[in-house]
């Protein structure tokens, strides 16, 4: 983000402070100061699949949900994990 032009309704200067202003503010109560836009996004991830087995599945789906995040998110934080620890070895 440009750090001269701030955001119209939050008037920060970084996508972060943006976030943080709209995890304690409801869009509702600013809607008529929005306006449409149009935008290009690039994703730069790349999501690769792997098969696990249907009870492994189940049990990361349970936990990621009790953990308040995605099943996705959760692995890749376990394979971070597994990794760096090999990085030790």
């Amino acid at each position: 983000m440009n750090k001269q032009r701030k955001s119209t309704i939050s008037k920060a200067t970084s996508y972060h402070q943006m976030g943080e202003y709209w995890d304690t503010h409801d869009l509702a109560e600013y809607w008529d100061k929005t306006r449409a836009v149009s935008m290009t996004i690039e994703i730069e991830s790349e999501v690769t699949y792997y098969a696990l087995e249907t009870e492994l599945a189940d049990r990361v789906q349970r936990l990621a949900r009790r953990r308040g995040i995605s099943p996705g998110t959760l692995l890749n934080l376990w394979v971070q994990e597994k990794l760096q620890e090999q990085r030790a070895d």
